[in-house]
């Protein structure tokens, strides 16, 4: 895949904090109920922290109880996805579609209407309030 921003290591370790760079760049997780945005409320759209694109609606936001901020949808244009092998697992990653930084993984175990939720690590966003 190919993305419209295209920065070398050094500059996105440059423009990322070590622990955003560990999770955006490197594919790393946050630990569950440690984000800044698992409970969070507050209505607006959900950004990359890498590249502010947007990527979900905080109509959107569910409580999954898994410990990570969820969605059971995206923002058209928003992310792309591929298959992850890693850790002997078969999952979906979702990626920013405009930088390809790792923003976590997507499940068919959703509610309605998509059946889906987008797990997300809150370090790979920021937030735009309505």
């Amino acid at each position: 895949m190919s993305f419209k921003v295209q920065k070398t290591e050094a500059e996105w370790k440059k423009s990322l904090t070590p622990e955003e760079f560990r999770v955006l760049r490197e594919k790393g997780t946050e630990r569950a109920f440690t984000g800044k945005f698992y409970q969070h409320k507050e209505k607006g759209t959900y950004v990359c922290a890498a590249c502010n694109n947007e990527l979900f609606s905080s109509k959107t936001k569910f409580e999954s109880g898994t410990g990570w901020p969820s969605y059971y949808d995206v923002l058209e244009g928003g992310v792309v996805t591929k298959t992850d092998r890693s850790y002997g697992m078969v999952r979906t990653e979702v990626l920013c579609a405009n930088c390809g930084s790792h923003l976590g993984h997507v499940f068919e175990d959703g509610p309605n209407p998509t059946g889906l939720r987008y797990c997300i690590n809150s370090i790979s966003l920021g937030f735009k309030e309505n």
